[in-house]
């Protein structure tokens, strides 16, 4: 028995060793490689099952259908001729271009929608009105009020010969029942058994996880933002109470984007090439705003999640007003923060002051004082917890979506954001943030005024950010 610990335990620091070295290679920043060395090296009987589930921040085996496919990408170099924009919008657009490997287009509407039941009643309604097919993706499905209030709309579609096509993430999802699901299929309703889904057979899955909410009607309806199925999105939750959240209502171009963006998913998951059978004629919108999906992952070859919050504060002039319920920012970021707030910029931070994920919430307050040392100003939401995902720029740029402010989103989540360049859209989204800021209050405490836990928590947290 002591041989085989011995063997054991020699192993262990051996394969400990072996992951430091490959921190050390592929680790994003030097701050990533330093922490996973350390804590490898100094405690691997943790550490070495903690890389194998969160030490990897690339998914090289991610193959999207629009990179696949020559047909697509003919069909985005045509829109992209044809539906170019006819006057060159405010804010500079192509890095998203570059980074989305979509078109900015014309003919688009952005309709905000705040809330869960303006949300859900938007949702249900398109879903009602569906003559050929729903497409659905939800990070979070549960059994509950309004996870069985979707599943009875999507039935009463496919009993009326509407094709349904449902996505969710396996871990985010991990208690949606089985018998949720063989209702939804018993009507004819396609939704893939997580044991069925396509993933990588040499590592873990708890990293890489799909975060986009997308919901597409006919091809000429689309819904993205925060809000995941569940009561408490709804604001039913006893431990969270209030839900403040933010989707949008899509029309135009945008939607065959966003479209696409689900085929993409659905052919990773399945195997299954959806594109000849979806409807690729969005129509246009009357209110003609220019706009573009970004999807951003660590299917992409470059960061993106952190290169379109880089790219709206890089090219903010007047203001960048940005809500994410985590803020856990890279340097890069940080950095891009504080030069915007340094030159002039109106940059404002709203995060929720209830907490979700506590180690994220205290590994924020780590980050408050260096950005309010250089102006840039943080919110804090009181009535109740604050979900959204949206960013404001100038009187240009108005964007909502499912990206966080935080490094797993930066890096390792799929996510989406629909970005509109219109002034009409940026008002809109001041209109909401005001109405945020009002039920916010402005942070002026520095970290050494806070209560102890915190004192001390925040700093212990931003050691392991890289790994958050």
């Amino acid at each position: 028995m002591a041989t085989f610990l011995a063997i054991f335990f020699v192993l262990l620091e051996v394969t400990a060793v072996i992951m430091a070295w490959r921190a050390i290679q592929h680790s994003r920043t030097s701050q990533g490689a330093v922490g996973w060395a350390i804590f490898l090296i100094a405690a691997p009987y943790i550490s070495v099952p903690a890389y194998a589930f969160l030490g990897h921040h690339k998914f090289a085996h991610y193959v999207t259908g629009r990179r696949d496919s020559e047909e697509v990408i003919e069909r985005i170099k045509e829109v992209r001729e044809a539906l170019r924009p006819q006057t060159t919008p405010a804010f500079p657009t192509k890095a998203l271009e570059a980074i989305s490997d979509l078109p900015v287009t014309r003919g688009n509407a952005m309709e905000l929608l705040i809330d869960g039941e303006e949300t859900f009643d938007a949702i249900f309604a398109a879903i009602d009105a569906a003559e050929t097919y729903v497409l659905v993706q939800f990070y979070i499905i549960h059994d509950d009020g309004l996870g069985r209030g979707l599943q009875r709309h999507l039935v009463a579609a496919a009993q009326r010969g509407v094709t349904v096509r449902v996505l969710y993430d396996p871990v985010g999802s991990h208690r949606l029942r089985h018998d949720y699901r063989q209702t939804l299929r018993d009507a004819g309703v396609e939704i893939v058994e997580p044991s069925q889904m396509r993933v990588p057979k040499n590592r873990f899955q708890l990293n890489f996880r799909n975060h986009r909410k997308t919901v597409v009607v006919d091809g000429t309806t689309a819904f993205t933002g925060g809000l995941n199925v569940g009561d408490e999105y709804l604001g039913r939750s006893p431990r969270f109470g209030a839900w403040r959240d933010t989707h949008v209502r899509l029309k135009g171009p945008v939607v065959s984007q966003l479209q696409l963006i689900f085929a993409e998913d659905w052919h990773w998951t399945t195997d299954e090439n959806l594109l000849p059978t979806l409807n690729w004629q969005s129509g246009m919108a009357e209110e003609d705003m220019p706009g573009l999906i970004v999807p951003t992952g660590p299917g992409d070859t470059q960061e993106t999640g952190a290169l379109f919050f880089f790219s709206a504060l890089a090219n903010a002039k007047e203001r960048v007003w940005i809500a994410s319920p985590y803020f856990v920012p890279d340097m890069d970021i940080l950095t891009a923060i504080k030069h915007a707030a340094l030159k002039g910029v109106d940059v404002r931070i709203l995060v929720p002051d209830n907490i979700d994920h506590k180690v994220v919430w205290l590994a924020a307050f780590a980050y408050f004082d260096e950005v309010r040392e250089a102006g840039a100003q943080i919110w804090r939401y009181t009535d109740g917890f604050m979900h959204q995902k949206a960013v404001l720029v100038d009187d240009s740029l108005a964007a909502v979506g499912t990206t966080n402010m935080d490094t797993r989103s930066f890096i390792l989540n799929f996510e989406t954001m629909a970005v509109v360049f219109d002034s009409r859209a940026a008002d809109d989204l001041e209109d909401m943030f005001k109405t945020d800021f009002a039920r916010s209050f402005r942070l002026d405490k520095p970290l050494s005024e806070q209560p102890l836990a915190i004192r001390i928590g925040a700093p212990i947290t931003r050691l392991f950010s890289p790994l958050l």
